[in-house]
């Protein structure tokens, strides 16, 4: 329904050819004439066989199919849009936050091995399923707390779901409210629009209300109880969609299903993406439709010889493609179906247009090729494409000096701002930490990035000393790894501290 609301012609002046078309169908298709009278004197069947044209009541012509051809070719060249392009910097998927339920009734083993030990596989899987896409993990009982920020890392959210189980939770109780309202915290510091994943084996009746009442995104409640378990209050969730878990993969088909569907949703309404063109869809039935020309008494030479030169005059001057593509697709015709194929490399070798090669190689992980080839464009995409393959690459200043020369070319350029902070905040933590330490290997910072960026010559030799939180130089995931406490007394010491201070409390 979304879809239809957005259907919309890109370039409705096109269909000015269409009244030009039913005036040339209506000039050369033949016309029924009013049946003579028969011939005097003669019997009606003998009459009949001596009139020419008489028997002629075929009801289509040639002219049918080529006038139904133009029709479709025109209303593709108007450019029938209902999406919009997602951002080719982010990930295609939507991202997820997960709100799982933990507390003693998810340890029933109704659902073998237990309904918490099978959601968390499910976790697992689904988080393979969406590879490169942000995902979120809270858990909540009587209060709820965030576990894993939006990340991207498989290996992280994993090592957490290992620690999860009910008597780490510092509060008893269950309050689906207090996680939603965290999750959709979560889901406001993503850059793109997501959803939601609550799962649980039952609801509160009293909490249908607060989810009702509560500002959300799109909302997928995923069930961990057995079919036969009744759950009556779970249909009174509005503008939620609801999947029960099942042994095999249909249930992660159904929410990968729901969280597109709210992606492009959500793309639709995003007024700085750029509309999709889907008129290449009508290509289809229209070569279809020439097909008929091969039939006997059906070919009209002068609209085979205008198809003739048309197809000469759009054909590519340079074919690089193999096979009998090139006489149906330009190489940038081809480069985009491989582009949506996600096959980046052959979509780079195929493209013409530069930009788009530029792209492709971007997201083929061919980062210092994508940085050349964004560096030879003008303008300000072209300049933010660079910086963007530059800080993919390790090479954090000359990404710098891009963002900056995009800013300069469009000084309203969000994106190229924000992204130029993340590369100055950067190159400020490699020359600090290249001054406390000569190449920075004991503490886990890789030297060839400190030998890349570090212009300013810093760099003496001195010990790095931790700080007083423990933490010094090191990142989370290192200081995770140099903690001798396993995961689930670190999260239930965390979930306890928050508790305290009032946090995830409804």
């Amino acid at each position: 329904m979304s879809g239809l609301e957005a259907f919309h012609l890109l370039r409705p002046w096109a269909l000015l050819v269409l009244p030009l078309l039913a005036l040339l169908w209506w000039a050369i298709r033949p016309k029924r004439h009013a049946e003579e009278t028969p011939l005097a004197g003669l019997a009606p069947h003998l009459a009949e066989a001596l009139t020419l044209g008489g028997a002629d009541r075929r009801r289509l012509y040639p002219i049918d199919g080529v006038v139904a051809v133009l029709a479709l070719l025109t209303l593709a060249v108007a450019g029938p849009s209902w999406t919009r392009l997602p951002d080719p910097f982010q990930a295609e998927t939507a991202p997820l936050v997960v709100a799982l339920k933990v507390t003693p009734s998810m340890s029933e083993a109704d659902i073998a091995p237990s309904r918490l030990e099978r959601a968390t596989f499910k976790i697992r899987d689904l988080v393979a399923r969406r590879a490169g896409a942000e995902t979120a993990l809270i858990a909540y009982a009587g209060t709820a707390h965030r576990v894993v920020p939006l990340t991207t890392d498989p290996g992280i959210l994993s090592s957490f779901l290992d620690g999860l189980s009910p008597k780490i939770m510092p509060v008893d109780g269950d309050a689906p409210g207090a996680a939603l309202a965290r999750a959709q915290a979560e889901m406001d510091r993503a850059e793109s629009p997501g959803a939601i994943l609550m799962i649980l084996d039952d609801l509160p009746p009293d909490a249908v209300a607060q989810i009702n009442a509560a500002q959300h995104g799109p909302l997928v409640l995923y069930v961990a109880a057995p079919p036969e378990v009744a759950l009556p209050q779970l249909d009174g969730i509005a503008n939620a969609q609801l999947v029960r878990m099942t042994p095999g993969e249909a249930d992660l088909d159904q929410i990968e299903r729901h969280l597109t569907s709210a992606y492009r949703a959500a793309l639709v309404a995003d007024d700085t993406q750029v509309w999709e063109d889907r008129g290449w869809w009508l290509a289809w039935p229209a070569a279809l439709l020439l097909l008929v020309w091969f039939r006997r008494g059906w070919t009209m030479p002068w609209a085979a010889l205008a198809a003739l030169a048309l197809s000469l005059q759009l054909a590519p001057s340079q074919a690089r493609a193999e096979g009998v593509a090139d006489l149906f697709w330009t190489p940038d015709q081809q480069g985009q179906r491989a582009y949506a194929e996600a096959d980046f490399a052959r979509a780079a070798d195929l493209f013409e247009d530069s930009m788009w090669r530029a792209l492709s190689l971007f997201r083929a992980g061919q980062y210092e090729a994508a940085a050349e080839a964004y560096a030879a464009l003008d303008g300000a995409e072209a300049a933010f494409g660079e910086g963007m393959a530059r800080l993919r690459n390790r090479q954090y200043r000359p990404g710098m000096r891009a963002f900056a020369r995009a800013l300069e070319l469009r000084p309203d350029y969000p994106d190229a701002a924000r992204n130029l902070a993340v590369a100055q905040a950067i190159v400020a933590f490699v020359e600090r930490t290249q001054a406390q330490s000569d190449t920075g290997e004991e503490r886990g910072i890789g030297a060839d990035e400190v030998v890349m960026d570090n212009e300013s010559g810093l760099g003496e030799q001195t010990e790095i000393m931790p700080t007083e939180d423990g933490l010094g130089l090191e990142s989370a995931e290192q200081w995770m790894r140099s903690v001798d406490t396993n995961v689930g007394d670190f999260l239930a010491t965390r979930f306890k501290l928050e508790a305290a201070a009032g946090e995830g409390v409804e």
